[in-house]
């Protein structure tokens, strides 16, 4: 036997637990908080309301129709699937809503009335417990700042995952992930295929779509080291110059600015400039091929987790 490429295959001496070809044998452990000191990410708040708090556009404009002093009780409301696609959402956000205000929405108050009793019927001692705050997600989450929002589940065919920032007035659902107070460098540094390297190798999947997670994505992400002041300047401008780049398109949805096909040429410009920057921060040569940065990021972990988490092992 050669080791000559054969057919769609070659002969490689190893192949560690990610099937990355003589790679080390480095897997990346749950971490509850990041190694570094960047902003904390947290899930979206968790209605478990049988559906009674959350409303699609026609159910919204149904009971404003009816109920019009509900307006000030519902929110737009974002999972995921709502982010990336641009399908509007809205939820009952019923927080400081005073019973005789609940009592004179009679198709609010129905809801609520749902939301208690689909409760008390579980199985789950919490979700009965949430019971006895009908009004209420039964996890609530939800950020006073403006926050970036990653969606949990998307598309392997996208070469960037779509993350945005989202209004403190937009309520996230338990579909998505936040990271409140996060600035521009944060942003540059998690949209930059450095770090969408790193989700392609660690994330999960579903089917066959990455599934994001705080505790293997994010946490354990190693952030670049030794990057200088004018590095980090350059990333906050070339990510504010995505975020231009998107805003020339109000119209587009996430899918269609990030589909492989109809990606704008300003915005797949501003992300080549600021995958330059992020890597520069990294030292990486701007030719490194995935595998070769895959693997000096799982080293960088490496090093973190035997200097950070080992002790507690």
């Amino acid at each position: 036997m050669t080791n000559k490429p054969k057919d769609n295959f070659i002969i490689v001496d190893h192949i560690n637990g990610y099937l990355m070809p003589n790679a080390p044998d480095i897997y990346v452990m749950k971490r509850a908080t990041p190694f570094f000191n960047v902003p904390e990410m947290i899930m979206g708040s968790s209605p478990i309301d049988g559906g009674n708090l959350l409303l699609k556009p026609d159910e919204h404009d149904y009971l404003i129709k009816k109920n019009p002093r509900a307006v000030k009780w519902i929110r737009p409301c974002f999972g995921g699937e709502e982010f990336i696609n641009g399908k509007k959402r809205y939820c009952l956000w019923l927080e400081g809503c005073p019973p005789d205000e609940l009592r004179k929405m009679p198709l609010v108050y129905e809801r609520v009335k749902n939301v208690r009793e689909f409760r008390l019927k579980s199985k789950r001692a919490a979700t009965r417990k949430a019971a006895d705050k009908p009004t209420l997600f039964a996890e609530r989450r939800q950020p006073t700042t403006d926050y970036l929002l990653i969606p949990k589940v998307s598309s392997e065919r996208r070469r960037y995952i779509p993350i945005g920032y989202m209004s403190s007035e937009v309520v996230c659902t338990d579909k998505g992930l936040m990271i409140p107070n996060a600035g521009l460098f944060h942003f540059g540094v998690l949209t930059s295929c450095v770090h969408m390297n790193w989700m392609r190798m660690v994330a999960g999947r579903l089917t066959s779509r990455y599934q994001y997670s705080a505790t293997i994505c994010y946490n354990p992400f190693p952030w670049p080291l030794f990057y200088t002041d004018e590095q980090q300047q350059k990333i906050e401008a070339t990510a504010q110059a995505i975020l231009d780049a998107r805003a020339n398109y109000p119209n587009a949805t996430y899918a269609d600015l990030y589909d492989e096909v109809s990606m704008p040429a300003d915005l797949r410009k501003a992300h080549t400039e600021n995958d330059r920057e992020v890597m520069k921060a990294y030292r990486f040569r701007e030719d490194i091929p995935e595998l070769a940065m895959q693997i000096v990021l799982l080293n960088s972990y490496q090093t973190l987790h035997e200097e950070f988490d080992c002790d507690d092992e």
